[in-house]
């Protein structure tokens, strides 16, 4: 008998009722250190002042009207996404996902608005997850995420993940933009050299396409960066953003430039709830925390601090764990043992982690985690680790 819950998740035995800072409360008094953070969502951890302060003022006075009206609080948010980034513009939606869908019709009518109708094809790369829609399956192109949901929406060009020789061949006439992840989150954590985003940006001028980044999942502070283009010294065409943005409350944006937008005009996009007031008030309240610059300082000092930890901790357990990888708080740890022994032998230990593809299980914690609490995921990661090696 099917349960009153769809199974599409393998869910773990735990049922969380509180959370505080960079814990978790479950539902039988255990204390948890969630190095996940709802995947890179909770980017400010549970129950932050600023953001209950900022959710319960707004619940108290205005939830939703609808953007057949003016909202202020979006017009805020979106003043200081502009002021922070190479956007001119932004569109509010609910998830990264519902962004891949805006991001790709952007695209595409760009060009016919140029009159080029003939370019709709965006190049994507193997490893990518950009959402569970309809075109962020057929974006990702991947079996597990495509089998048995065809017809698969068409338009898409899959490649190899760096390697920037099948990208230049790639382009023609039909090409509209190039779409990829900064740093690959499902895909195992893999970041792209600066070197080749740098490279991707200079195709794309080349050719006269768009490229679109994916950073639902890096951006919002995650890498020591605002957003993790930033590192690599360039600026994309039409930005993905979501998770972190809300710091928990369901929010997303597409953020791009003038040029690239000048496609949607009235009546070509919509979004019942997107950018609704209590959405952008959370929103306001997470940028001006994480874009500052002495907030983002700090976020590259502790994501020193626990590399430095988790290469020991490889260092140690070799039969266990192989590398570290990822870019500020967004790290990997590439496992020898099977990760998902390594993600359950630290629910034994009161830890969270997620996994990832490649055999990575994901290190994404609040960006305002403590030293202490450092210090005590590094011990538990430990004792998960002598966990796994000793079965």
């Amino acid at each position: 008998m099917i349960p009153s819950v769809l199974p599409t998740y393998n869910r773990a035995p735990l049922q969380f009722v509180k959370g505080e800072g960079a814990w978790l409360i479950e539902a039988d008094g255990r204390r948890f250190l969630d190095l996940g953070a709802g995947i890179a969502v909770n980017a400010l951890g549970h129950a932050h002042p600023a953001l209950v302060e900022a959710l319960t003022n707004q619940a108290q006075n205005l939830w939703h009207v609808s953007n057949l009206y003016q909202i202020p609080q979006q017009q805020a948010l979106a003043d200081k996404l502009v002021a922070h980034s190479f956007a001119d513009t932004v569109f509010f939606t609910n998830s990264g996902t519902e962004s891949c869908e805006l991001a790709v019709k952007m695209a595409r009518k760009y060009f016919y608005d140029k009159g080029q109708p003939e370019r709709v094809e965006i190049i994507t790369f193997e490893g990518s997850f950009h959402g569970r829609s309809s075109a962020g399956i057929a974006a990702a192109g991947s079996e597990k995420m495509t089998k048995g949901f065809g017809p698969l929406l068409p338009g898409f060009v899959h490649l190899p993940w760096n390697d920037h020789d099948a990208v230049a061949a790639a382009i023609d006439e039909k090409t509209a933009a190039i779409l990829i992840e900064p740093v690959q989150g499902e895909g195992g954590i893999r970041p792209l050299p600066d070197a080749c985003l740098k490279g991707l940006r200079d195709l794309c001028d080349e050719h006269g396409i768009l490229l679109i980044l994916d950073e639902v999942q890096c951006g919002v502070g995650r890498t020591g960066k605002l957003f993790a283009h930033e590192w690599a010294g360039v600026e994309p065409d039409i930005m993905m953003v979501a998770k972190g943005i809300g710091g928990g409350f369901p929010l997303g944006a597409v953020l791009a430039t003038e040029e690239a937008a000048s496609g949607m005009t009235a009546g070509t996009h919509g979004s019942t709830y997107g950018g609704n007031p209590l959405g952008c008030a959370v929103g306001c309240a997470v940028m001006d925390t994480v874009a500052d610059p002495d907030f983002l300082a700090e976020v590259n000092r502790k994501a020193g601090l626990l590399r430095q930890k988790l290469e020991g901790l490889v260092a140690s357990h070799p039969e266990v764990f192989e590398e570290v990888r990822g870019s500020g708080l967004m790290l990997g740890l590439k496992c020898k043992a099977a990760n998902m022994d390594v993600v359950s032998a630290g629910y034994d230990n009161a830890l969270i982690t997620v996994p990832a593809a490649d055999n990575v299980i994901r290190l994404l914690p609040p960006l305002n985690l403590t030293d202490d609490d450092i210090a005590e995921a590094c011990l538990r990661l430990e004792k998960a680790a002598a966990q796994v090696s000793a079965a």
